[in-house]
């Protein structure tokens, strides 16, 4: 019997080994399995009962409830009140009571019951570790093997599992082969029929922080801190790092000795370009370093609408841009601010036709008005009016009357008409070529060639009735 249970718990150690699976799972397992079996032929289809295996001598032992009744009508579901206190003291009527029940033997049916029960219970639990320990994951780098290759999808050996890695997740630049090992980002894990179904990307921008804070020990300790990120996979990448600890060069942290830390990255990417850039607080210091490799000559930022102006040089206008576009864009993920890029040349036109169109600034300038002659009632000029109204203009209160200007007569501020403009006889017509004398033109072809051209007679024109009326009227 010893050497039946020590065999027994063997068999239960080798197959929580093989399952990955922890030994009181299997006794789970086991247990459930048991009790189906023992259901089946020792005990009645509605009886609760329960097996009990001991981890350590692997005994068995079944317990089955049973009523405590005065008449005991049916032995398997009821117990008389002395059975009963002989095994609990203070058993009362119409308790439930657990009782030792464990039968001797189990059929063939019973054990193959058991056998799939076992099975069942072991596949589920094993689901359960997997779903629990990859949903542990979510977020992290995993590496898996190209297992096969499927039209719309790639299925990736996982270990314990199966990732999947669809087509919107895999990089345009990259072939894969079976066999191939890859890192991917663990996304998320779903629950299904089948076990759990765990999603993976090459394209995520977190699989290239997570693969920084690999390579970059000081990026994972948070001695450098990694503000932001943004990829277009396959083609280009740019990051932002920032400094926790003074003295540390965080751009130089991601780039390592000769640049070996960046470069591991760059083969786990299959080639895609790496730019690493400083954070700065400063909005306007940000977006200059963020468009590197181009130069900046100055930048407009407008808090509101979260907008920056970036003026480049002529010659760095299409560095600034970058391929389709693609460099500009890739700052604009990157800092959060939407960037319009203007060329020097352009951004002075623009400021020239700005200074234009605007008005000119207001100047307090006295403007001197033409004196108009003061007239007396009889309608002659001051300077002409008798003295007697010159001494009534004088202002009160002083001597003296302030001298009065002259002014002329009415006769001579009339205005004057505008002077007749000449017209030559070129504004008036139009203007006409010289004509060409022929005839010193045939001579001078004459003289130079030595050839004497021939005269070419001209047939009379013959006008129609329409024509000569034409000419007439002109």
């Amino acid at each position: 019997m010893g050497k039946m249970k020590s065999e027994f718990m063997l068999a239960i150690t080798q197959l929580a080994a093989e399952k990955n699976l922890p030994q009181e799972v299997v006794l789970d397992a086991v247990e459930a399995a048991l009790v189906s079996a023992f259901r089946k032929n020792n005990f009645a289809a509605n009886q609760n009962i329960s097996v009990n295996v001991n981890p350590n001598t692997g005994k068995i032992t079944v317990f089955a409830q049973k009523m405590v009744v005065e008449r005991v009508a049916d032995p398997r579901h009821e117990l008389s009140l002395d059975e009963a206190r002989e095994i609990k003291r203070d058993a009362q009527l119409n308790e439930l009571i657990e009782v030792e029940a464990t039968p001797k033997n189990a059929g063939r049916i019973a054990a193959q019951t058991a056998k799939q029960v076992v099975l069942q219970r072991l596949r589920e639990a094993e689901r359960e570790l997997v779903f629990v320990e990859f949903s542990d994951r979510e977020g992290e780098i995993v590496t898996g093997i190209v297992q096969r290759i499927e039209p719309k999808q790639i299925i990736l050996d996982l270990g314990r599992t199966e990732g999947i890695l669809t087509n919107a997740e895999q990089v345009r630049t990259e072939h894969y082969r079976v066999g191939q090992r890859l890192k991917v980002y663990l996304i998320e894990v779903h629950r299904t029929s089948k076990g759990p179904q765990v999603m993976v990307s090459r394209t995520h921008r977190n699989l290239l922080r997570r693969l920084l804070e690999l390579e970059v020990p000081e990026i994972h300790s948070g001695t450098v801190d990694l503000k932001s990120v943004a990829r277009e996979a396959g083609l280009r990448s740019k990051i932002a790092v920032a400094t926790r600890q003074q003295g540390v060069d965080p751009v130089g942290s991601c780039v390592g000795l000769r640049g070996i830390r960046i470069q591991n990255i760059v083969n786990e990417l299959n080639g895609e370009k790496i730019d690493i850039v400083e954070w700065h607080p400063d909005p306007a210091a940000f977006v200059a370093s963020a468009l590197s490799p181009a130069q900046v000559v100055s930048v407009e930022v407008n808090e509101e609408g979260k907008t920056a102006t970036v003026v480049v040089p002529d010659r760095q206008l299409s560095l600034a841009i970058g391929k389709e576009g693609q460099n500009a864009r890739l700052a604009a993920r990157l800092t959060g601010w939407r960037i319009d890029i203007k060329s020097a040349s352009a951004a002075e036109a623009e400021k020239a036709a700005l200074e234009e169109q605007a008005p000119p600034p207001l100047e307090k300038a006295l403007v001197e008005e033409p004196e108009e002659p003061l007239l007396v009632e009889s309608g002659e000029p001051v300077s002409q009016a008798p003295e007697e109204f010159i001494e009534l203009l004088a202002p009160e209160g002083e001597e003296e009357a302030l001298p009065l200007k002259e002014v002329a007569p009415v006769e001579e501020i009339l205005v004057a008409e505008p002077a007749p403009q000449l017209r030559f006889a070129e504004d008036i017509f139009p203007h006409r070529t010289a004509k060409i004398d022929k005839k010193a033109k045939a001579k001078v072809v004459e003289k130079e060639e030595g050839v004497k051209p021939k005269k070419v007679r001209r047939t009379p024109r013959v006008y129609t009735e329409e024509e000569e009326l034409e000419e007439l009227v002109k």
